[in-house]
């Protein structure tokens, strides 16, 4: 199985993510309209409060990037569900099919 890549995201992105969450709006309810996990953005957070956001170590993410990183997880995970749907798919079927016990009795 495939492990779903990291996401990756711009700083500009990050900071204005914080920015809504210092202007009032609940870190749950901005990482969910954001699309993001609520634990990324606590941690973005508290790194900008250290004044460590999108700091020069980091790796500088395009737009563009951060669209394919997105792309990628969707990807895979749309891949799971699929493989998921076949295997109960099959396991109906084998449910459905009478067995030869079924038939002697």
């Amino acid at each position: 199985m495939k492990k779903i890549p990291k996401q990756e995201y711009t700083a500009e992105f990050m900071g204005l993510a914080v920015k809504r969450v210092n202007n009032g709006l609940t870190p749950s309810a901005a990482a969910k309209e954001l699309g993001v996990n609520h634990q990324t953005l606590h941690n973005w957070i508290k790194a900008a409060a250290a004044g460590k956001l999108g700091s020069a170590g980091s790796k500088v993410v395009t737009p563009e990037q951060m669209e394919l990183s997105g792309l990628r997880a969707e990807n895979i995970r749309l891949k799971r569900e699929c493989e998921i749907l076949k295997k109960a798919t099959a396991l109906r079927q084998a449910q459905d099919r009478p067995s030869f016990a079924r038939e002697t009795l």
